[in-house]
């Protein structure tokens, strides 16, 4: 998802979607995910270049018995939102939640069944200050460079240097 008008034109291989609900910003993202998927959807937050596939995967596969999967970390709230695991009951409970005026990207949990990924299995796939960390700044993506170089030197357990973030 993307309401940037230039959008297109950062990453043209990939399929842009305004917000289905302009104004309520992560919130808006997030529900218009959940509401033009066909399915379930695990919900990444573009400027997280370090998300692993295995991570993506154990989200994904939390929301068998649950409408939000959403792994342990140590942000200020304990959980990242901006990467979790969504189901369709969660439309329902965020409309609620904008009704009654809260935009947090966690203010609709409430109502829906929370299954959170407890964080030494989130630990188990990498640090999360590195999985989690986003891009907002200059000073970010020079860090995120750090990292990515840091990475690149050391070959991953399976003797594959990683990938470059895009």
């Amino acid at each position: 998802m993307a309401n940037d008008p230039g959008a297109a034109e950062w990453r043209p291989d990939l399929a842009l979607t305004p917000d289905a609900r302009p104004g309520l910003g992560a919130l808006g993202g997030i529900y218009t995910a959940v509401v033009r998927a066909p399915a379930p959807v695990v919900c990444v937050a573009w400027d997280m270049p370090f998300v692993p596939p295995a991570l993506i995967r154990s989200l994904a596969q939390g929301l068998g018995d649950a409408d939000v999967c959403i792994p342990a970390s140590d942000s200020r709230r304990g959980l990242e939102p901006l990467c979790a695991g969504y189901g369709p009951a969660s439309a329902d409970a965020i409309e609620q939640s904008v009704a009654a005026g809260d935009l947090r990207a966690i203010g609709f949990h409430q109502g829906v069944r929370v299954r959170i990924l407890p964080a030494d299995a989130v630990r188990a796939l990498g640090d999360p200050a590195e999985l989690f960390f986003n891009v907002n700044t200059a000073n970010d993506l020079a860090r995120a460079e750090e990292i990515w170089q840091a990475r690149a030197s050391s070959p991953s357990s399976d003797g594959r240097t990683p990938a470059r973030p895009r």
